[in-house]
């Protein structure tokens, strides 16, 4: 049947505003200042087959990767009316375990047709240190595994699971807070696609959400086409795994034909003792991301985004771990890496369009312990902003989170509210970017002075490798970690677990990003 463009761009924006009032829902009914502050959440629509709709603006790691949650929920679980199905399994198409997905079913007319789906980082789930973003060494040092289960059915919340789940978190109240705001979320969902449903009926609802995959296939194809063709290669390294000091190598090989990518991953190390392996689904994620950034349109990203590209992995590697493999670092570090090094194949192809690498870490905190205002345990974690790789056309952005990850900064205010810290310093670390005819964003300074003792641990990357600059432009500055005594400082690694006391303060200073051109 003929498809009226203006009907498919209404519907475009219909179901985008869907899973940006979830998202919406789950910021402002949610517990933890991570999820309310932060947004470290994603929202998305999928059609019966559990092929990606539309996607809220939310954290391109959890939305490239969710299909795969969505579709192990489907083949794992027979949903009926009112369930809904959870999971944090990386090995089902998770990310790591403190990514919790919820994922319910749309029935129309007694019969499924469409899912939702969210994704929230919850601040603990378990696992040896607080915050479950441990220097680990098996998945089951991590925290809770949950592979795909009902925790609503028939409208009711699992009482008896619930309870299961909260028993073994540090941060019982905050996190079933959490777990209510992402079942009223989908609940929004389940409501605004009934509404359209009740509008439009389902046979057009559906064929529009086909065709707008075929859409957004059509730009990503004319993307690639535009890309000379040829075999391009880059490679670039981890500082380390967390346990040993030897350095982890990412490596792409880029080949064009036509309109078609394939990005294939296969020399990469094998996967490692620590935790910066990452599942198949990362890195499928973190490519559909750097494709998707090709595309100048404002056409949505869905499934018909990653029909051209085909990715290629060797299970047992960095980039495609197997299980019980740690992971806890790989969804947020490996996954930047991956991105630097498709974007560095990708500047062989296109030397006057890719910018030169941002600062390539998230800087993962996480500080545990227990509160003397209270009490009670306290579980904090945030991912720290840097600087951005500099452009052909403008230098860098200072001070913001690049590539995969979306999220905010928790505000200082918000942030010694809810724990027990002072914020001695939040500055832009001036001069870190890389210089050049464009210089690369300035990364920040982070120093928290601990009000009670506590456990920190921190994943964090570019500590000896520095983001690369581009076409002569300059590398920008390695990122800095120490803890701050009455007596003293210690410049600590990367990656670190240590338990402070009182007093003690934590400053972390992220990377700048890569210089673009020859300065003149």
């Amino acid at each position: 049947m003929r498809i009226n463009p203006i009907l498919l761009q209404v519907f475009k924006n219909r179901f985008a505003a869907i899973a940006e009032e979830m998202g919406v829902t789950l910021g402002r009914t949610a517990f933890s200042p991570n999820i309310k502050e932060r947004r470290d959440y994603s929202c998305a629509l999928f059609d019966r087959k559990g092929d990606m709709i539309a996607q809220a603006a939310h954290i391109p790691v959890h939305l490239g990767s969710m299909p795969l949650s969505v579709k192990a929920a489907i083949e794992a679980v027979e949903m009926t009316p009112g369930d809904m199905v959870m999971l944090n399994n990386p090995f089902c198409g998770g990310t790591h375990l403190p990514d919790i997905t919820l994922v319910a079913p749309v029935f129309i007319a007694g019969e499924t047709a469409f899912y939702i789906a969210n994704r929230a980082h919850h601040a603990d789930v378990g696992g040896m240190t607080s915050g479950s973003m441990p220097l680990s060494t098996s998945l089951f040092q991590e925290g809770m595994i949950i592979s795909p289960t009902k925790l609503v059915e028939a409208g009711e919340i699992d009482r008896k699971l619930l309870d299961l789940l909260l028993t073994n978190i540090r941060t019982p109240v905050e996190r079933e807070g959490d777990f209510a705001a992402q079942i009223m979320a989908n609940r929004i969902g389940q409501k605004r696609l009934e509404e359209l449903v009740a509008k439009y009926d389902l046979a057009t609802v559906e064929r529009y959400a086909e065709n707008l995959n075929d859409y957004s296939e059509r730009f990503m194809r004319a993307a690639i086409a535009a890309i000379p063709d040829g075999s391009y290669t880059f490679s670039d390294q981890l500082d380390s795994d967390g346990i040993s000091e030897t350095p982890v190598t990412i490596d792409c090989l880029l080949n064009i034909s036509g309109d078609d990518a394939r990005i294939d991953f296969s020399a990469s190390d094998p996967q490692v003792a620590g935790s910066v392996n990452a599942v198949h689904a990362i890195t499928l994620s973190a490519v559909l991301y750097v494709f998707r950034c090709l595309i100048q349109a404002d056409v949505p990203t869905n499934a018909g985004c990653g029909r051209p590209l085909s990715v290629i992995t060797r299970p047992g590697t960095v980039v495609d771990a197997r299980f019980p493999a740690a992971v806890a670092g790989g969804n947020v570090e490996t996954s930047q890496r991956i991105v630097d090094v498709v974007l560095g194949a990708l500047a062989q192809a296109l030397p006057e369009k890719i910018p030169a690498a941002s600062q390539g870490t998230m800087n993962n905190t996480t500080i545990g312990g227990l509160d003397p205002r209270s009490g009670m345990p306290f579980a904090y974690y945030e991912t720290l902003a840097g600087g951005h790789g500099a452009g052909p056309a403008a230098s860098g952005e200072s001070a913001m989170h690049a590539h995969m990850t979306n999220t905010l900064n928790t505000p200082v205010e918000a942030l010694e509210y809810a724990y027990p810290f002072r914020v001695t310093e939040y500055s832009i670390r001036r001069g870190s970017g890389g210089r050049g005819r464009f210089n690369g964003g300035d990364g920040l300074v982070r120093e928290i002075e601990l009000l009670a003792d506590a456990e920190v641990t921190m994943l964090s990357e570019r500590r000896i490798h520095p983001p690369y600059g581009l076409q002569g432009g300059e590398d920008g500055q390695t990122g800095r970690n120490r803890v701050i005594h009455a007596d003293g400082f210690r410049g600590m690694p990367g990656k670190f677990s240590a338990r402070l006391k009182t007093g003690d303060r934590l400053r972390v200073e992220t990377p700048g990003g890569g210089g673009w051109g020859k300065m003149t």
